[in-house]
């Protein structure tokens, strides 16, 4: 990857690590509460909304070739059940581990004349710029990968009725009488029939009150 278009240490996602030096073996400790990002989820499925709290855990280790992060994050995310579209509410943790390179160090730690000459290493690679790391696009992949590509409401959920939509949580014992397809037009010509009948008693009504009043 190339290195990082210039950093704003006034974003919240911003890491500085001038005070960890570059002394391998030094730690640093921190915790931060992040508002989310725009888009931060699976789009269309679920997600934590924009502007939501984000609570990380970070470990920072000053290594030979950069800055070791390693961290959690938790934050609610919200989304709608596939089986029968509620609303839903998911608490997520994501966990993460990330190597920020030194521009000016190789994968072992050596100090090299030009930083990016080797591109296809590169390509793979997180850099520090003037000690600052952006965490933003490696919280998104480990967020992503800690959501469910299917949420559900509850694990047992009966979901819709393939019928009507009704939701089956709501009435367990919901059916439909269930009309074999073999009878059905049998039935049909039975209702036809009835019918019949009563209209030839309902024409022949008016005749016989007509006798019984002369």
């Amino acid at each position: 990857m190339a290195l990082n278009a210039r950093l704003d240490h006034r974003n919240p996602l911003v890491f500085d690590t001038h005070e960890l030096g570059r002394r391998p073996g030094a730690l640093q400790r921190l915790t931060r509460t992040v508002d989310a990002p725009k888009d931060f989820g699976i789009k269309g499925v679920i997600g934590v909304p924009e502007g939501a709290p984000v609570e990380l855990e970070l470990r920072l280790e000053s290594v030979m070739e950069g800055v070791l992060v390693t961290g959690t994050a938790r934050a609610e995310a919200e989304g709608e059940c596939v089986r029968c579209l509620e609303p839903l509410q998911l608490d997520v943790e994501a966990e993460f581990q990330e190597m920020f390179s030194y521009p000016d160090a190789d994968d072992r730690g050596r100090v090299i004349a030009e930083p990016g000459d080797d591109a296809e290493d590169d390509e793979d690679r997180l850099f520090l710029e003037d000690g600052l790391f952006d965490l933003e696009p490696v919280l998104r992949d480990a967020v992503v990968l800690a959501l469910p590509m299917q949420p559900v409401c509850q694990d047992d959920c009966p979901g819709l009725c393939a019928e009507c939509g009704a939701r089956l949580a709501d009435d367990p014992d919901h059916h439909h009488d269930a009309v074999d397809i073999r009878w059905a037009a049998l039935q049909g010509l039975a209702d036809t029939m009835k019918d019949g009948e009563k209209d030839e008693m309902s024409g022949a009504e008016p005749g016989v009150d007509e006798k019984q009043e002369k």
